[in-house]
């Protein structure tokens, strides 16, 4: 087993998008920001409605996923297929763009804290002109294991603890995604595997916690997609408070990417045609 170490930190930085809800975008920041097949991380939190309250309007996506985590707060989903979803505390909606759909994401709460995650997936060339779907995930349909003093929720991928393989409760062969929110007790150590085919990051955004190699300790940067270099598995110890953080995994495409705002697409024809069938209504036809 080869621990993976500390290759790059990328802060996020406050920003706003929808109709103007706060949030803190780590990868994604700039067009060249990514880590494949990742797009965009955003993390939401705040207990001021005004930082949430109008939240993200009807607009348009092709050519990715989009994977939305709740940690506190009520929002509600619809889209032009029909489906809609009540996220809640521990909810996950996972919604696939594919050839194209129309949906919004709006705060059903009018006071009170809203946190949570949304992550942006990309689709190989093959897969990108596929249907489009949707899943909303109950916090009871996501496995939860406990792991030499931390508690993960695996949400998406498969790991094999101590002998015991986990799926979570989605899988995807091309991308083959791992995320994970993973809760240290504080002073535990905790190692995981993550296959070395995988791109991964972590993303702490609670308490505090070191990435362990050997002899040597880093302190993960909070609200900061920690990049991690090539290996098979990450060990963790959490600081005296314990930590909260995010294993966002995949394998890489290694197409290009071609992005107008939500088209994703690998050239820019391709996007000029998103643009044209979202003008004339054959986005979702």
């Amino acid at each position: 087993m080869t621990l993976r170490a500390l290759k790059q930190i990328i802060p996020a930085l406050d920003t706003s998008d929808g109709a103007g809800v706060r949030i803190k975008r780590s990868i994604g920041q700039r067009q060249t920001v990514r880590m494949d097949p990742f797009l965009m991380l955003d993390e939401f939190g705040s207990e001021q409605p005004q930082d949430y309250i109008a939240g993200f309007p009807s607009h348009p996506h092709r050519g990715f996923e989009t994977v939305t985590y709740m940690i506190e707060g009520h929002m509600l989903h619809e889209d032009h297929l029909g489906n809609q979803g009540n996220l809640r505390n521990g909810g996950v909606q996972w919604m696939t763009a594919g050839r194209g759909i129309v949906h919004s994401e709006m705060p059903q709460q009018e006071s009170g804290v809203m946190r949570g995650f949304q992550l942006w997936l990309n689709l190989p060339a093959a897969e990108k002109m596929k249907p489009a779907g949707y899943r909303d995930i109950q916090p009871e349909d996501i496995p939860v294991f406990t792991h030499a003093g931390a508690t993960v929720k695996l949400i998406a991928g498969t790991l094999t603890v101590s002998g015991t393989e986990v799926t979570g409760a989605v899988t995807r062969s091309s991308t083959q995604p791992i995320y994970a929110d993973i809760h240290v007790e504080p002073n535990a150590q905790v190692s995981l595997p993550v296959p070395e085919a995988l791109n991964a990051m972590l993303y702490l955004y609670e308490g505090n916690t070191n990435l362990v190699t050997g002899d040597e300790r880093t302190a993960l940067s909070l609200s900061a997609a920690n990049v991690l270099a090539d290996g098979d598995e990450i060990m963790l110890e959490g600081g005296d408070a314990g930590a909260r953080l995010l294993l966002i995994a995949g394998r890489p495409i290694g197409e290009p990417v071609v992005q107008y705002g939500p088209f994703v697409m690998n050239t820019r024809e391709e996007i000029e045609q998103a643009l044209r069938d979202y003008q004339s209504g054959r986005l979702t036809a």
